[in-house]
């Protein structure tokens, strides 16, 4: 395995770091239909990163399949991505309105028409949710707020019990972190900087109300941040950029696991394929069938090629909506019954208070959260609450809050044969625990502080941000779905890697448990099967 300075040497590559995955995802390099591959890995977040550069590491040519779009090209503003206050086609993934998290203000909505294209955030809408989602190399990392967190011991051994802890403690957390470049703000420059006087405001406010808050780490360059307020490098988290990428300064995995395999010469990246279908082929391996799609979404080939290994990595929705419909179409009709189950929304739920017009939350607000109030302690309903920013570039005297909960509900997908969509069955009213835990904690802060709830910033009169996601997790949870490290039953070769194996919930942000996840099982599965 690489070693830690390895890593994030590759995490420091900058631009011949881009050059490289560019050169792994150019046109030359797509598949082919016919193409036979060794490794084919759908998807390229968090749990397909880290397999293709194991996988590549370990000798094997290995062939990612993603569908969205390879963000290396800048676009007539010189800049490869857009910021939330100017969102224009780059934003969404193939809609005419921005759909935004905070998608109201004094009531009214705040969404734009944007033209229909293939943008790096996708809100996939279900019956009772919104799931957010990156769609682009590098999947979530794109599009998230980078706050790498290791979740509560005890809990990560309620959540994965087959999994031995201590490893994940001793070894594989540690090991993610690494790759993925995790650094630590610096605490006393975070005391005077002007773009972090919202989290002190909010951190007051909670401490005085009988609150622990603690720093987070994160994939964002904190160094690079200090340039930013300093004024002597381009702005980027101090720039409205957050949801819809960052234009520098952000650790996402294109600069990191990618760019690291990508080094080897053994991977190769097919942006804009989305697949449609895995079954076995007769001459062995699986035939996996794929639409290449152009940037509004309409596909202009399709294209089946062979690989010996499939390794599932498209997001907990993604693979677990694959799957269950290649179940319910015959594909694949042996895999498990657990397979589409326990999706959970990782206890999400988003809040904001109104603040006195005495205390300011400042103009300017990195669009990287770098603290969380501690709650989960509370057995009457433990929270995490990640202390957000709202980057709207002027002042609005508002907090605002993502509540990760420990929400007892969870979602099955099914096919639905008459329209060929796979459903979730997720209902709005189940957040209603994830509400009531962050109520117990904002009712006390707000009755301290004398201050009211915003209730126009989700809605008209909505106080809770209850029906979207940031944190899909499960569908094909391990060691029910699959074995104890992502292995399909019944069929050789098939392996899931991703968010959907956890069993709707981290307690904190989950990206860095996907990742510890992956290393662990992938390195099993190169040590005992057969390549």
């Amino acid at each position: 395995m690489a070693s830690r300075r390895t890593l994030l040497k590759a995490a420091a590559l900058g631009a011949p770091a881009a050059a490289l995955l560019a050169k792994a995802s150019a046109a030359g390099a797509a598949l082919a239909s016919g193409d036979h591959v060794p490794a084919l890995v759908i998807g390229s977040g968090y749990g397909g990163a880290v397999t293709a550069l194991r996988l590549t590491q370990a000798g094997i040519a290995t062939a990612i399949v993603e569908m969205g779009m390879a963000w290396n090209t800048a676009g007539s503003d010189g800049k490869v991505f857009c910021n939330m206050l100017n969102p224009d086609q780059r934003s969404y993934w193939l809609r005419t309105t921005t759909d935004q998290p905070v998608g109201y203000f004094l009531g009214i909505s705040a969404n734009k028409t944007i033209p229909k294209y293939t943008g790096v955030l996708d809100s996939e809408k279900f019956a009772g949710i919104r799931v957010y989602q990156g769609r682009g190399v590098g999947g979530g990392s794109l599009v998230n707020g980078g706050m790498a967190v290791v979740p509560k011991r005890d809990y990560f051994t309620q959540i994965l019990p087959s999994v031995d802890v201590a490893s994940m403690y001793d070894t594989y957390f540690p090991r993610a972190n690494a790759g993925l470049g995790v650094n630590a703000i610096d605490t006393a420059w975070f005391e005077t900087a002007d773009c972090y006087q919202f989290a002190r405001v909010s951190r007051a406010q909670a401490n005085a109300s009988g609150y622990t808050t603690t720093f987070l780490n994160n994939v964002y360059d904190f160094d690079y941040m200090k340039k930013e307020q300093a004024g002597t490098v381009p702005r980027s988290a101090l720039a409205s950029e957050v949801i819809y990428g960052n234009n520098y300064g952000k650790r996402s995995l294109d600069k990191t696991y990618l760019a690291t395999a990508a080094a080897t010469g053994r991977l190769t990246v097919t942006a804009q394929h989305v697949v449609t279908a895995v079954a076995p082929n007769a001459a062995g391996g699986y035939t996996v069938t794929m639409n290449q799609i152009d940037t509004t979404g309409a596909t202009v080939a399709t294209k089946t090629v062979r690989a010996d290994k499939v390794f599932f990595a498209a997001g907990s929705v993604g693979t677990s909506k694959l799957l269950v419909a290649m179940r319910a179409q015959g594909l694949l009709p042996n895999l498990p019954s657990a397979v589409g189950q326990g999706w959970g929304n990782n206890g999400n739920v988003m809040v904001a208070r109104a603040n006195h017009i005495w205390n300011p939350t400042g103009a300017v607000e990195s669009g990287m959260p770098a603290m969380g109030i501690d709650n989960w302690a509370d057995a009457a309903g433990p929270v995490f609450a990640e202390i957000a920013p709202f980057p709207a570039g002027t002042e609005l005297w508002i907090s605002l809050y993502l509540a990760i909960t420990k929400n007892p509900n969870r979602a099955a997908f099914s096919f639905n044969s008459s329209t060929g969509a796979v459903d979730l069955s997720w209902q709005t009213a189940w957040n209603q625990p994830a509400i009531d835990a962050a109520k117990r904690v904002f009712d006390t802060i707000n009755a301290k502080q004398v201050t009211v709830y915003r209730s126009d910033l989700f809605g008209v009169n909505k106080v809770w941000g209850d029906d979207f996601t940031y944190h899909p997790l499960g569908g094909c949870i391990l060691n029910q779905a699959t074995d104890n490290y992502g292995r399909l039953p019944g069929y050789p070769g098939l392996y899931v890697t991703d968010g959907s194996l956890i069993p709707g919930s981290t307690g904190v942000n989950p990206f860095l448990t996907i990742t510890a996840l992956a290393e662990r099982n992938i390195e099993k599965i190169l040590a005992t099967d057969a390549f």
